[in-house]
């Protein structure tokens, strides 16, 4: 589905790519979301482009519902949404439900292309992705953006559902700002060498990171605090949290938490403190 202008109609057959079979019953699908500027500077959604089981729906003026319109991704299956924020645009984009991974003959895949141009800003907060026994997934997170680019961008990952064993997973995170890397992520669940140290996620059901970007959080925006010069890195922690500054415009929160509703809150708490990171306001360590 294209919309431009408020207005919606059926994309032709070519203008996505096709479910295909990759196996016993796999999907291969894409789905494309691309703003645009309007008038008054307005954003307006030059593209949304579904493809199930990745359905989009516009639910407000800058905002995209992911909706599930098929279970899974099950084994097999290799699911893409590209993601093309136009300069001096923003856009916020989220989903009705917990994705759940189920298994499968074969491993499934989710990619996620983002690129957020100049004076733009995205806000991906999907809900979680559920990793059900057996199943073997890989998430993968290209994001680049402009130097003066905002993002938020959350990921939570619950280890199974109630009472079950996690399935395997891999999530890898890049980000780069101006074509410099600014974040090289993996995150690994299901693995017994990593699942039972107590260094990794010890009793830990839910892991999850937010990242916050931009020039807010450049080193020249922050001011000093104290004695200390401008360019001092500034981490806040609390119960299952942690905020801390990268080397380029941003802060990385990562937490911990028994199940899902702690592990929003952890995650909450920690993009509050990344904000009063930018403005200067903490120092604790």
């Amino acid at each position: 589905m294209t919309i431009v202008s408020g207005m919606t109609g059926t994309a032709p057959p070519t203008a996505g790519t096709v479910m295909s079979a990759t196996g016993a019953g796999a999907i291969t699908a894409r789905a494309v979301i691309r703003t645009a500027a309007g008038p008054g500077g307005t954003t307006r959604l030059e593209t949304l482009l579904s493809d199930p089981p990745l359905t989009l729906r516009r639910t407000g003026p800058a905002r995209v519902h992911l909706v599930g319109s098929g279970a899974g991704p099950l084994g097999g299956d290799h699911l893409t949404l590209d993601v093309d924020i136009a300069p001096g645009t923003a856009l916020e984009i989220r989903s009705v439900a917990a994705m759940l991974v189920l298994p499968g003959p074969a491993d499934s895949t989710m990619t996620v292309n983002a690129r957020v141009g100049a004076g733009a800003s995205l806000r991906y907060s999907p809900e979680p992705t559920v990793l059900a026994a057996g199943c073997t997934h890989r998430l993968t997170v290209r994001l680049s953006l402009a130097a003066d680019a905002e993002v938020f961008w959350r990921e939570e990952i619950i280890f199974g559902r109630h009472g079950e064993r996690p399935g395997r997973g891999h999530s890898r995170f890049d980000v780069t700002v101006a074509d410099r890397p600014l974040l090289r992520q993996d995150l690994v669940v299901g693995r017994p060498s990593v699942e039972g140290s107590p260094a990794v996620y010890g009793h830990a059901r839910c892991v999850g990171s937010s990242l916050v970007a931009g020039p807010r959080w450049s080193a020249r925006a922050v001011p000093a605090i104290g004695n200390d010069p401008p360019t001092a890195p500034v981490q806040a922690s609390g119960d299952g949290w942690t905020a801390l500054p990268l080397a380029g415009p941003g802060v990385l929160v990562s937490a911990l938490a028994p199940d899902a509703v702690e592990l929003r809150a952890r995650l909450t708490r920690g993009e509050e403190a990344a904000e009063r990171i930018a403005a200067g306001r903490i120092v604790a360590w």
